[in-house]
């Protein structure tokens, strides 16, 4: 038994937790008064339930069945109340005073409010909604050529994605089955691309409902159906079900699409479902199925819920009922005769009082006995009539009534004598008349307040918020950009947004009623009637005694009701939401999104309260006391009156004692007025106002500027905007929603549009450029030479004035890098860094200028220099525009630009002189070849114009003046001697039919160098006599020995050039008969000392095989041939000389005409001797043998003069005190009037 002891007493206190004490009967004692917890029973419908001795119902206010009061003895009922179980008293029950019990058929009643628990159906789910859209073939005229898409029915607003609000189009399409190739002959869009906002879903209930009550004894304990209100039901935490897959037609499953935005609760058709409503947007086809028709095609949207149901459940029973009782007053009084005549009779009355105040007259009871102190003197009946015995005497009556059921035990006493006379009644007669009693009433009534009905509402609600707004350019008021049109990234964005300031939604319900006053009047009537006295005897007889007066009392209960009108207001419905914030969302945002949250917003201020229980709304007023003072009721004879109806007045008393009921509305205060007032009134509470209607938000208050545009979103055009506000749910509020949240529409659109420009230059290297047709329309690079490439930020884009923020103006805000591409190598300005062709270079994009270096192996021709600017929003696959990218599908701006690569004609120099008097000039030794390393140059500068570092005199034109040996310093050259030469050429001068074109002309300077004509020149060949030069008779050919002994040739150069033919030029074939050694042993030894035939007197072609290789052999970045980099940089080999007797006439003399006029000889005056024969060089580079279109000019080129760049000397001083009068091409002078011929070994060569 010890074991089972613990378990008893755990369940015992388990019990008394959730059973309500009103079960159990307790008696207290305090002072008389004694207090009980009565039994009381609910009178509910068959599905409501008792657990645990709690009563579960689904109604909000249950009666009671009678209600029975055992009454106790010597005890009235003082009052009843309703008590917690903690035992606090909640409101006392109307009761009539003075009852000792309460029967059922009293039918002692109360209505209870149910105390409310929230119960909470959790985690219901739908079996999952599917959303069906048909696209038809495209030879489908009646629907839309499948150029539209039909939703399949069903919940839906939009039913086809024909262009409106919803469908804004923009949709990708697609031309072909993917799975099959199958053409749908024209462009289809791939899923609809709609919005619909007003989609339903049903989700029925699954789960049980259970108490929420944390911290309650009651949470968590399982509600049946029957005891939840069905009209309270609301779903919350509505979620959207992403993981559980759904079933479909096709045999498949998905997932809820990720577009799917949870609504509102749109209807409760009954305890078991509920309706939401939610959006989706069908921009995917990512559940899809092609049919077998051209461009048919069915796509889906899955969807699924959880929910919570929400309701109330009422428990009752969780209250007691005490009971106070209180002592009555009771008593026995015996009235009548006070003496009785000798050997008569008189009747005695015991009246008795009740503890419940009622009076009951009594003779004979079956509780009541009589009895006589002395029998001798007079004897009493169990009736109370009291008989005398002996003529005279004493007793002492006593009456005494005992119930112990009614815990009553009274009793009385009564003196009475015998006698006669006046002074002595008895029944038979006298003068003894009994007290005539005076009549009274008193009573109550007590109130019930009776249940409300509604009668008039007052609903009103502003719940759309009006909400709308923008997405521009900052700053607002200027906006720098049009977004519809276009704004670059790295520019930002202000969102701003417009609302109502606050929600609402109010239900004000008047309810009305009455209080029942149960009225109870207890009235004592005062009785006087006669009946025939007791017989007077005497000893000759009895006679009858004259009539005894009788009175009593009689006492009547009244009951009636009086009712009392009253009417409030309540709060049905009370709902106030504030601005919490607003969200917007567009492709261009940040992060795709972005939160304002109000500034400089007051909210809205709500205070309320409201209590559903009518006793908190009405008081009524007690009934003042009821005081009634009946009068005397008459009878007669043996005829005692009847008690009359006093009803009409008693209710009229009553009427008048009671005043209305003071009551008071449910109380509501918004932003400091009163709009439903509780303060109390008589009868009807005050009318409430209406909210008032809410006022449209600064436009500051959602408000977020500086939203910055981030460089990585590529340009798109039209991005769709969407935003919403969130208004949040006041406290406060009664029975009131949850948070909302509502769409901001009218959001434009905005298109990213990054700019950037590319109007590219290349610096054209005119005053180098010695094309003897230069190209205006391309810019000449030149080989060895530094350029420019100029890539600026600015430029015009599109029109400024459609597209505000473009037009004509700087971008390099908006660029990520620039770039240039050349198709041949070069390098960077300092020449530290090797670019190979085609590789594209990055120029920062604040550096407007950037130099470049052409190396010398760079083939010469036309070229196309690539320029890219690149956004820096650009995709890795982006595209290019030219100019700018007007068209913003484009993220590059490109251009090219026209280039010309161009050689060089230069380095002109005399090495050799054969003329005796010149040998100690050129020859270390005399009669030795080795060379002193002088030459005589164009003039003092290189190449480029810079100083070369030769000094004076070795410069052309070879002339008086010209020879550094003191003694020679006057001397010319002697005609019949020649000259050796070379010069150099850049570029593509390396092929077989590449050469050098001279052509020489013929000036006479005077001796003093004061004046200069041009002549012709003629000489004598065997017997044919003054020829010529340039005429069809002068046939003699001039010849040319590369490697000539006095020529001094490098061996290296020999050697390249024997390795270049070798390797480039020879036929496989012809390789194969020899080693390349072999032909380089050959070439030194055997091929360069071979005459080359060069041209005539009047023009020289100085071709391949008097040429050789001098381009760089060292430091050729890796991936260049060397040999083609040697091969770049040519020189070529000459001599020139003029007849030893030579004859100088001025230009375009006629000599047959002047020998007919004058005999001619060698002495004749028509000859000019006094001075010099100057030959001036024309030189020309020759590219492919094509002698009609010289490539380059030394001296004769449009753009550039070589001969002057060297730093030819126009003017030179002579020892006359005068001044050369030279020209370009000027090379040397002879001596008219001297010849080889006067030298004494002039056929000696040295």
């Amino acid at each position: 038994m010890k074991n089972r002891i613990l378990p008893l007493v755990l369940l015992m206190v388990l019990l008394s937790q959730l059973i309500p004490t009103s079960i159990f009967l307790n008696t207290v004692s305090a002072a008389g008064e004694i207090t009980e917890f009565i039994a009381y029973e609910m009178k509910g419908d068959a599905d409501d339930y008792l657990y645990g001795g709690l009563y579960f119902s689904d109604k909000p206010t249950l009666p009671t069945i009678p209600i029975v009061v055992p009454s106790k003895p010597g005890k009235i009922i003082k009052k009843m109340e309703w008590t917690d179980k903690e035992g606090t008293v909640l409101r006392a029950l109307s009761i009539p005073t003075g009852k000792a019990e309460f029967k059922a058929s009293d039918n002692l009643k109360d209505t209870l409010n149910g105390t409310r628990y929230t119960v909470r159906s959790k985690n219901n789910s739908n079996y999952g909604g599917i959303y069906y859209w048909d696209r038809w073939t495209a030879g489908d005229s009646g629907n839309f050529n499948g150029k539209y898409w039909r939703a399949g029915g069903g919940q839906v607003s939009v039913y086809t994605s024909e262009p409106g609000p919803n469908c804004p189009g923009g949709v990708p399409t697609e031309n072909k089955n993917p799975n099959t190739w199958q053409s749908f002959n024209g462009n289809l869009p791939r899923y609809p691309g709609c919005t619909d906002p007003n989609l339903a879903a049903n989700i029925p209930r699954t789960e049980a409902f259970y108490i929420v009550a944390n911290g309650d004894s009651l949470h968590d304990l399982w509600i049946k159906d029957g005891g939840i209100s069905k009209t309270d039901v609301k779903a919350s935490h509505t979620i959207i079900d992403s993981t559980t897959p759904i079933n479909d037609v096709h045999g498949t499953q998905g997932y809820t699409d990720p577009s799917t935005v949870a609504g509102q609760v749109i209807d409760v058709p009954s305890l078991n479902l509920i309706t939401i409503s939610f959006k989706q947007t069908f921009n995917n086809d990512t559940y899809s199925k092609y049919w077998a028709n051209p461009g048919a095609k069915q796509v889906w949207y899955f969807s699924k819920f959880r929910a919570d149901f929400d309701s109330y459940t009422y428990v009752y029973k969780d209250k007691k009922l005490k009971v106070t009782y209180a002592d009555g007053t009771s008593g026995l009084e015996i009235s009548g005769n006070i003496c009785v005549a000798p050997n008569g009779t008189t009747q005695l009355t015991a009246t008795l009082t009740k503890i419940d105040g009622s009076v009951w007259p009594l003779q004979s009871h079956g509780k009541l006995t009589w009895s006589s102190s002395n029998t001798s003197t007079m004897t009493v009946n169990s009736s109370g009539l009291v008989a005398a015995v002996a003529p005279t005497g004493t007793a002492t009556i006593t009456a005494h009534f005992v119930d112990a059921t009614q815990a009553l035990d009274e009793k009385d006493t009564f003196e009475m004598t015998v006698g006669s006379g006046a002074s002595c009644t008895n029944s038979g007669g006298g003068d003894n008349q009994p007290e005539i009693p005076e009549g009274n009433g008193s009573g109550q009534c007590s109130w019930t307040i009776g249940s409300p009905s509604p009668e008039t509402v007052m609903r009103q609600s502003d719940m759309d918020p009006g909400a709308n707004g923008v997405i521009r350019a900052d700053d607002r008021d200027s906006e720098k950009f049009d977004v519809l049109k276009g704004i670059p990234t790295s520019e930002s964005l202000y969102t701003n947004a417009l609302a109502d300031e606050y929600l609402f939604k109010q239900d004000w319900g008047k309810m009305s009623g009455k209080t029942t006053y149960d009225c109870t009047v207890e009235v004592t009537y005062a009785r006087q009637w006669t009946v025939p006295g007791p017989q007077v005897c005497t000893e000759t007889g009895c006679t009858p005694g004259p009539p005894v007066t009788k009175t009593d009392t009689q006492s009547k209960t009244y009951t009636f009701q009086l009712f009392r009108d009253y009417s409030y207001w309540k709060i049905n419905n009370l709902e106030v939401y504030k601005i919490n914030q607003a969200e917007m969302s567009n492709y261009a945002l940040p992060g795709g999104k972005v939160i304002m949250t109000p500034s400089g917003y007051t909210p809205p201020s709500l205070d309320s309260s409201n209590d559903p229980d009518v006793n908190s709304h009405v008081r009524p007023a007690n009934t003042s006391s009821i005081t009634f003072s009946p009068p005397l009721l008459t009878g007669g004879l043996n005829s005692p009156p009847s008690l009359p109806d006093h009803t009409s007045t008693l209710k009229g008393m009553a009427e008048s004692n009671t005043p209305q009921s003071k009551v008071s509305n449910d109380m509501v205060n918004f932003n400091g007025s009163t709009l439903m007032s509780s303060s109390e009134t008589t009868k009807d509470g005050p009318i409430p106002s209406n909210f008032p209607n809410p006022t449209t938000i600064n436009r500051d208050v959602l408000y977020k500027p500086s939203n910055m545009i981030s460089n990585t979103l590529i340009n798109k055009a039209n991005t769709t905007s969407s935003g919403e506000i969130y208004y949040d749910l006041l406290p406060g509020n009664v029975n009131g929603g949850d948070n909302k949240v509502f769409p901001i529409s009218g959001i434009n659109k905005v298109t990213v549009h990054t700019p950037v420009v590319n109007y590219a230059w290349v610096s054209d290297d005119q005053p180098h450029n010695q094309k003897t047709v230069p190209n205006a329309n391309r810019a000449a690079l030149i080989l060895e030479r530094p350029f420019i490439v100029r890539i600026p930020t600015s430029g015009q884009h599109l029109d400024a004035g459609s597209y505000p923020g473009y037009g004509n103006r700087d971008y390099a805000k908006y660029f990520r890098i620039k770039q240039v591409r050349f198709p041949f190598d070069v390098y960077n300005e300092g020449r530290s860094q090797f670019i190979p062709a085609k590789t594209w270079v990055d120029i920062p994009v604040n550096q407007l200028d950037t130099p470049f270096y052409l190396p010398v192996w760079v083939d010469e021709g036309d070229y196309e220099v690539e320029f890219r600017n690149i956004a820096e929003n650009a995709p890795a696959n982006f595209s290019e525009q030219q100019d700018a990218n007007t068209n913003l599908a484009h993220h590059v701006a490109a251009d090219t630009v026209p280039v010309e690569v161009i050689g060089r004609l230069y380095d002109f120099r005399v090495t050799d002189i054969s003329d005796y008097n010149w040998e100690n000039v050129f020859r270390k030794q005399i009669g030795r070849p080795e060379h002193t390393g002088v030459g005589y140059w164009t003039g003092l500068n290189s190449i480029d114009g810079d100083p070369r570092g030769n000094l004076a005199p070795f410069f052309l034109p070879i002339r008086p003046g010209s020879h550094p040996v003191q003694g020679f310093k006057n001397g010319a050259v002697k005609t019949g001697y020649h000259i050796k030469f070379d010069l150099k050429t850049k570029g593509n001068m390396f092929g077989k039919q590449d050469g050098v074109r001279i052509t020489p002309s013929f000036h006479f300077v005077s001796r003093d160098g004061s004046s200069r004509q041009e002549v012709d020149l003629y000489y004598h060949r065997g017997q044919e006599r003054l020829i010529r030069i340039g005429s069809a008779q002068d046939l003699e050919k001039r010849f040319v020995v590369l490697n000539a002994r006095l020529r001094n040739v490098p061996s290296t150069e020999l050697g390249d050039a024997a390795r270049y033919r070798y390797t480039y030029e020879l036929t496989p074939q012809e390789q194969s008969q020899s080693t390349l050694a072999e032909y380089m042993v050959r070439f030194v030894d055997q091929t360069s000392h071979q005459k080359t035939w060069v041209g005539r007197y009047d023009w020289l072609i100085l071709s391949s095989p008097i040429r050789t290789l001098i381009g760089p052999k060292t430091d050729i970045p890796p991936g260049v041939n060397v040999d083609r980099a040697n091969a770049a940089i040519q020189r070529w080999y000459g001599d020139y000389s003029l007849p030893a007797d030579v004859y100088a006439v001025q230009k375009g003399a006629d000599l047959e005409s002047l020998a007919r006029q004058h005999p001619l000889d060698e002495k004749s005056a028509t000859f000019l001797k006094d001075g010099y024969i100057v030959v001036n060089f024309n030189v020309e580079s020759l590219q492919g043998g094509n002698t009609d279109a010289p490539h380059l000019q030394y001296i004769h080129a449009p753009l550039m003069n070589q001969w002057q760049m060297d730093g030819f000397n126009r003017s030179p001083a002579n020892s006359q005190g005068s001044n050369w009068p030279l020209k370009d091409g000027d090379v040397v002078f002879y001596h008219a009037d001297q010849s080889s011929r006067n030298d004494f070994q002039s056929q000696v060569p040295h």
